[in-house]
């Protein structure tokens, strides 16, 4: 336990110094939009054309775990989406519901947790778990967002906005540029590597000071969500998610007992920073994303440690 509270103790730290930074007046009531906006407009991007463009075909290609996260991930957002949907949530909030129970917070966390317990082995399927969730998740996310946005009754009108609204998004454009450079097989020259590096570095840090600029703020204080249904989606992020995941990975498909391991612990990770981006971007409603990342962030410590127990 003690292994995974230092792991998560800077994220704490981070947000603790985004919320006394708005409390003590040291950034104003605009800021927690503007840090977002650097994060989605800049650093992020960065990051996600860096994963995408460094990653390695024969290191990424593991049909097994791929499948077993896949479908881990899937299961959850999708039945999260339905139930959210189907309560009257309007699609655009009921894709960021879902995100908030599927999306494991595999960079910040889950390479240092992973190196710690697992060791170099678990770095790939950490790698491919990261591809998963901030790439291939994260845009089947924005693009029902957009999807949700658009106002039109034609079809032929939305389909037409949306695609619109895709193709000039930096969160979408970024990685299947870093895909098309991984394909070709180029090697990132060194000043651009270096840079990307410095940017994308932003990325996790600035999104979590924006989340305590958030909580800070009196729009946060004034939520109107009900804590049940916070309640809900921590239990299908920390509980469901690893056991649908273990359901799949152990059963279904066999795959070896480290592959198991590593997939599982990956799905027990805490919602990450990614859905409250999108909800603060999208000017959706980020208090329950908020809540959602600062306690199964905080929860994670208790059930990470109970999964080790068991394992």
């Amino acid at each position: 336990m003690l292994t995974n509270l230092l792991i998560v103790l800077p994220i704490f730290a981070l947000i603790l110094a985004g919320w006394i930074a708005r409390k003590s007046g040291a950034l104003g009531p605009n800021a927690t939009r503007e840090v977002n906006r650097l994060v989605v407009y800049l650093a992020l991007p960065a990051l996600l054309f860096d994963i995408m463009a460094n990653a390695k075909i024969e290191q990424i290609w593991q049909p097994g775990f791929i499948l077993a996260f896949s479908a881990g991930c899937a299961v959850i957002f999708v039945g999260t989406l339905f139930w959210r949907v189907a309560k009257g949530r309007h699609l655009a909030d009921a894709a960021v519901d879902a995100l908030n129970a599927s999306y494991a917070n595999t960079g910040f966390v889950g390479f240092p947790l992973v190196l710690s317990l697992v060791g170099a082995s678990g770095m790939a399927p950490t790698l491919i778990a990261t591809i998963l969730t901030v790439c291939i998740l994260f845009a089947v996310a924005i693009i029902l967002i957009e999807g949700g946005l658009q106002s039109e009754t034609r079809r032929r009108d939305i389909a037409f906005k949306t695609l619109a609204s895709l193709c000039k998004n930096p969160l979408l454009v970024a990685p299947v540029l870093g895909a098309i450079f991984m394909l070709s097989g180029w090697a990132l020259p060194q000043p651009v590597h270096s840079f990307m590096k410095l940017l994308s570095g932003a990325a996790s840090p600035c999104a979590l000071i924006a989340l305590g600029l958030f909580l800070a703020g009196p729009q946060a204080a004034t939520a109107t969500n009900r804590l049940s249904t916070t309640g809900i989606l921590v239990a299908l992020k920390l509980i469901a998610h690893p056991l649908v995941t273990w359901v799949v990975a152990g059963p279904l498909l066999g795959l070896p007992a480290g592959s198991v391991h590593v997939a599982v612990l990956l799905a027990t990770l805490p919602t990450g920073t990614g859905p409250f981006m999108l909800a603060e971007f999208y000017n959706r409603e980020a208090s329950l994303t908020g809540r959602v990342v600062l306690i199964s962030t905080i929860l994670s410590i208790l059930t990470i440690s109970a999964y080790l127990l068991i394992a």
